[in-house]
């Protein structure tokens, strides 16, 4: 990796932003990984580090939603933990056994799908609760919806939040609140256990990722103040031309 002053300056401006849109909108992978992969890090690596770097940001949110959390109606709160804490793993083990090159050429495509899923996200979410019942699909479906995203979510963290809710939509869930708590928890199990499983693996720069940790919990709180003063409008157009822009450059190296 490049040690520079510029290019720690580049990590620390993309963790500060990275945290702070991971407050107000989500998209924070979209600067921490590529301004990883620019220093030097190997793809695998880089997005190993940058999970570590913004998982603080998950346990803060899930803690600001704390009286808004509860089980789906379907399953129980400890089979929501367990699910989500098997799919991270399993995610998280696919990317380590994945060979850095392979990764690298996988890489343009996810960013291309966690970007259309964050424009497209509002549309989803309105159509999935138009289009489905009233009740809350059954255990088995709950629970290999939650399984799928979870790996997803293990193995590239692009793009999760927005995943997370437009499924819980999708299987009848109505109170917006309540889909943003269980989104923030289910987040925050997968991605700690998925970051214990990448620092098991070796794939984890710790000096980069704790650097990056502090810068993009400070973006996180500072963000969250200005972010309430901000357009939401303005703010997912920030994080669709930058998802954009990524993809276009990683499909381009």
């Amino acid at each position: 990796m490049d040690h520079s002053i510029t290019t720690w300056a580049i990590l620390l401006v993309a963790a500060f932003l990275g945290g702070g849109l991971n407050a107000i909108a989500g998209g924070g992978s979209f600067f921490t990984f590529p301004a990883l992969v620019y220093a030097g890090v190997p793809a695998v690596a880089a997005n190993a580090s940058g999970t570590l770097a913004l998982l603080p940001g998950y346990f803060a949110s899930t803690w600001g939603y704390r009286e808004d959390l509860r089980p789906p109606a379907t399953l129980s709160m400890g089979a929501l933990v367990a699910i989500s804490l098997g799919g991270g793993a399993v995610g998280a083990g696919l990317l380590l056994t994945t060979p850095d090159d392979v990764f690298r050429a996988i890489v343009p495509w996810l960013l291309l799908i966690a970007t259309l899923l964050f424009a497209f996200g509002p549309w989803l979410l309105r159509r999935f609760k138009r289009d489905s019942t009233e009740n809350e699909a059954n255990a088995l479906v709950q629970g290999f919806t939650l399984a799928v995203v979870s790996v997803y979510g293990g193995y590239f963290n692009g793009g999760l939040g927005i995943v997370l809710l437009a499924a819980f939509s999708l299987l009848g869930h109505r109170d917006i609140n309540s889909m943003q708590g269980l989104k923030n928890l289910v987040s925050s199990v997968l991605t700690a256990i998925a970051v214990s499983v990448y620092a098991f693996g070796g794939a984890i720069l710790w000096r980069e990722a704790l650097v990056m940790m502090l810068a993009a919990t400070v973006g996180g709180y500072v963000m969250a103040r200005v972010g309430r003063r901000l357009p939401s409008s303005f703010v997912r157009a920030v994080v669709i031309i930058t998802g954009a822009v990524m993809t276009v450059l990683f499909f381009r190296a």
